[in-house]
């Protein structure tokens, strides 16, 4: 999972670009990058750590122009080294910057065969390096005389070709921006306009992976990009937009919602509340899982499994969801977990002991709310069960006298494959464990879960009537024949970065 900004036709697009960034740390903490575009070519700017400590005031003078992408980045594949870190630049033809979020599934494939088929000798383990080859090629080959149609051509072969999850952003040289979506919308991309811009048009553009990023800047007038959709904004502010068809390649008519995959975890986890991803606000959809999870505890109550004297949320992005259940329930909302607003997202830490070591950092109990009461403790979701033990366990040691532990989301019992960094079944605290067992493993009192119905209902909406919950019931939407090949990388390269042999 990472966060991408495109801008095209902006004054001050590099400075735009770090912004949007910075709206979007949350999605990526590894790394940052920014690529600009005017008359004297590309600049770039990547490097390590977070947006703030990747740019100074001097290396942003050096990122000239009126089109710049920009990545911060959380790594599902590689060691997360720096020749891994985006943008990515190829010389030929035109000249094209790419960024992407999502992750293709069969990448070690895709690598192979520009290899031994295209002779392109990749440099370095991303993904994000073998669309980019993979586009090339089809721009190199192509016949076509109109610009656009050599896009859409390019883009048609990458859906033919990659299994996964992208959206992407690219710059090609003395042409404009150009931006795509996988055919089922697994990642979400957002596009909008604003005047004053430099182009011919009056306008600028911007396209990003969430809509917070985009209001922040000033963009207006946006829309998600359609699930297979291309849309090329060229350097007089002319736009064309095509949803592809990857079979034929043709212009298609948009698609039925219910064709569109958007990942739940979006809405979950991923996203910031004040975005609005695919037609549902994060911040609705947070309320609406708190309140669907109200009908279950309420059910456990009253059957006297579980009692509760307060209502806990753990920071950051359960907090909506225990607001709603606390006024469901009628139980008292206490944030009695102070978080250290300097410490990583705990998920997307790439190992146990990172996790673990981060949690007693991240969060302090507040002893004398705590001290003898019956806590409800709710979270967004159970993957690992790392950081959910270790919370249980500061709770209790602050004097808690129960702690049942609450998740808005369903089990979770099948690895992803699509850029929620868990491709193990193995590392799965719900796989092949029942409720009991998994209450038992965290150290609660009891266990309460979403259901898959209620949180369907949460994230209803006219475009994302079929999210997917693949991890949760195995319906993978897409071939995932070779994905033991990447768990297996994906493991490899994580007892590298542990320091393991």
């Amino acid at each position: 999972m990472c966060g991408v900004v495109g801008l095209i036709g902006s004054r001050e697009a590099s400075r735009e670009a770090f912004l949007g960034l910075t709206t979007l740390q949350h999605r990526g903490q590894d790394a940052a990058g920014i690529l600009s575009y005017d008359v004297d070519g590309f600049h770039r700017v990547k490097s390590l750590g977070l947006v703030e400590s990747v740019f100074t005031r001097d290396n942003m003078r050096t990122l000239t122009g009126n089109m710049a992408i920009g990545h911060t980045r959380y790594s599902t594949i590689g060691r997360g080294e720096l020749h891994d870190v985006q943008p990515f630049l190829l010389s030929y033809p035109f000249g094209l910057g790419m960024v992407h979020n999502g992750n293709i599934v069969n990448c070690a494939e895709l690598a192979h065969e520009l290899r031994t088929q295209n002779r392109r000798h990749l440099l370095t383990q991303s993904d994000t390096e073998v669309v980019l080859n993979l586009f090339a090629e089809s721009l190199a080959q192509s016949k076509e005389s109109d610009f656009f149609e050599q896009i859409c051509q390019a883009v048609g072969r990458i859906f033919e070709k990659v299994t996964g999850s992208y959206s992407i952003a690219t710059l090609v040289a003395d042409h404009g921006l150009v931006a795509f979506r996988d055919p089922l919308g697994l990642r979400p991309l957002v596009w909008g306009r604003k005047k004053g811009g430099e182009l011919a048009s009056g306008e600028a553009h911007g396209v990003a992976s969430e809509s917070v990023a985009l209001s922040f800047l000033g963009y207006e007038a946006f829309r998600d990009v359609q699930p297979g959709e291309v849309v090329f904004v060229d350097l007089q502010g002319g736009v064309h937009s095509r949803v592809i068809s990857p079979a034929s390649q043709s212009a298609t008519a948009p698609r039925d919602s219910s064709d569109a995959r958007h990942c739940m975890f979006e809405w979950i986890y991923f996203a910031s509340p004040e975005s609005i991803i695919d037609g549902v606000p994060v911040y609705g959809a947070r309320i609406q899982l708190g309140k669907n999870l109200a009908k279950r505890v309420r059910e456990r109550i009253e059957k006297g499994e579980i009692e509760a004297d307060m209502i806990v949320p753990v920071p950051e992005s359960s907090r909506i969801a225990a607001i709603a259940l606390s006024e469901e329930l009628g139980i008292p909302y206490r944030e009695v977990l102070i978080k250290n607003r300097y410490i990583k997202r705990t998920f997307i830490l790439d190992s146990q002991d990172k996790r673990e070591s981060a949690v007693s950092l991240k969060l302090s109990p507040v002893r004398s709310e705590i001290e003898g009461k019956k806590i409800l403790l709710v979270d967004d979701s159970i993957v690992r069960g790392t950081t959910s033990r270790k919370i249980i366990e500061l709770v209790r040691a602050a004097g808690a006298a129960k702690v049942t532990f609450v998740s808005t989301c369903p089990p979770i019992t099948h690895p992803c494959f699509y850029g929620i960094d868990f491709p193990n079944p193995n590392e799965l605290l719900a796989s092949g464990r029942t409720e009991a067992e998994v209450c038992q493993a965290l150290g609660a009192d009891a266990v309460v879960y979403q259901d898959l119905p209620g949180l369907r209902r949460s994230l209803d909406g006219p475009q994302n009537k079929n999210p997917c919950t693949a991890c949760m019931d195995g319906k993978y939407p897409t071939d995932v024949s070779c994905a033991k090949k990447f768990a297996e990388s994906r493991a490899e390269d994580r007892e590298q970065l542990s320091g393991g042999t």
